[in-house]
């Protein structure tokens, strides 16, 4: 078996089981869909959920800001090593 049948099994093994998550996502939902929360009503019926909202997406926000800065930071410092790589040889 050479390395290209090789990879479109595990390429086929990935979607397989990402289709397989996906049905039981879509399974599950009728399930969990079917509840009220009381405190979420009460939350919209005085206006506080949008504070809640606003909250998730402040530090979601946040997060995405960080990552973006770990990511530079991280080109960065492969070009670095890449850099003095290059002036060993």
């Amino acid at each position: 078996m050479n390395w290209k049948s090789k990879l479109w099994i595990l390429k086929m093994n990935r979607i397989i089981k990402f289709i397989i998550v996906i049905l039981g996502i879509l399974a599950l939902e009728p399930v969990f869909g079917q509840e009220k929360v009381p405190m979420a009503d009460n939350l919209r019926s005085e206006g506080k959920i949008y504070v809640v909202v606003v909250m998730i997406l402040i530090v979601l926000a946040g997060l995405i800001f960080y990552l973006f800065l770990m990511d530079r930071k991280v080109k960065k410092l492969e070009k670095l090593v890449s850099e003095r790589k290059k002036q060993t040889k």
